[in-house]
């Protein structure tokens, strides 16, 4: 914080006009610094006096997600409202089994981040966020679900349930999610995450995104770097030759699948189940 910067001498009022872009009263970070959002949620934190508890999105990014939005409004519980621009501030009552300290900061507990995010967000996002979280931390549903036990009349508690029953910890990024609830909604049985393939030896040489281990359909999300970097697609290529060699069949999935032909990912991935001898109920 600068007052206490300035009052040790760390730092003088001349270094801090210089030097350093005010973000908010009284905390300071160096010209040109690209805020992550865990350094949005300290920042916040340190706006609030050290009075606050981090919560919801900036609480996942203390406890590690990787898919925090970049430019998501740092969020606080504290009994006071009114914040600055960049902070969104939450009156929740937070039982003591729902606080915990990293770093020295109070921030709400991976199952109590879950029951936040979970009924905050719109459903896809919070579904992307909760994995995130869920990977990033290996909590488990049952924990966030003993949270919203304790509370069944919060606000959009049928969505957190809804959340909660849709999550898997299995997911690597925010695609691989939408991917699955693509699969899921077109009608398909829920798919397995991170399926491990084995050697002879029984170590796992590969995993598969997800997929139906039974009928040995994979479906994988391919981010641009698998089409444009000459590395990853020779990877591919033997990554897929092997696969097949073990009677894989994998349902390659791109962005542009994703944002324009959703039908097809589900019309492709019945095809290959179909094959290999699953019965589509009704």
């Amino acid at each position: 914080m600068a007052t206490e910067a300035l009052a040790s001498g760390e730092l003088t009022r001349r270094d801090l006009a210089r030097r350093y872009t005010k973000i908010h009263r009284n905390v300071y970070v160096l010209r040109g610094t690209v805020l992550s959002p865990r350094d949005r949620a300290v920042a916040a934190w340190l706006w609030s006096n050290r009075t606050a508890t981090v919560s919801g999105l900036s609480a996942a990014a203390l406890l590690g997600s990787k898919w925090v939005p970049q430019n998501a409004p740092a969020e606080l519980v504290r009994a006071q409202h009114g914040s600055p621009a960049g902070i969104r501030i939450h009156k929740d009552v937070l039982a003591d089994d729902e606080v915990q300290v990293l770093g020295g900061i109070p921030c709400t507990t991976a199952p109590r981040t879950v029951f936040d995010i979970g009924r905050r967000l719109p459903l896809d996002e919070a579904v992307i966020r909760v994995d995130a979280l869920l990977n990033a931390t290996a909590i488990g549903i049952a924990a966030a679900e003993k949270v919203a036990a304790k509370y069944p009349g919060a606000r959009n508690i049928r969505q957190l349930r809804q959340v909660l029953d849709l999550a898997d910890a299995g997911a690597e990024s925010p695609q691989e999610t939408r991917v699955r609830l693509v699969l899921i909604r077109g009608g398909l049985p829920r798919p397995e995450t991170q399926i491990p393939i084995r050697n002879a030896a029984g170590r796992i040489v590969r995993r598969i995104d997800m997929g139906w281990e039974n009928w040995k359909v994979g479906v994988e999300y391919e981010g641009e770097q698998h089409w444009t970097n000459a590395g990853h697609y020779a990877d591919d290529i033997d990554r897929l030759e092997y696969l097949a060699s073990l009677g894989w069949t994998i349902v390659r999935v791109s962005a542009v699948h994703l944002a324009y032909d959703q039908p097809g990912i589900v019309n492709r991935a019945r095809a290959a189940l179909l094959a290999a001898g699953w019965c589509a109920e009704g």
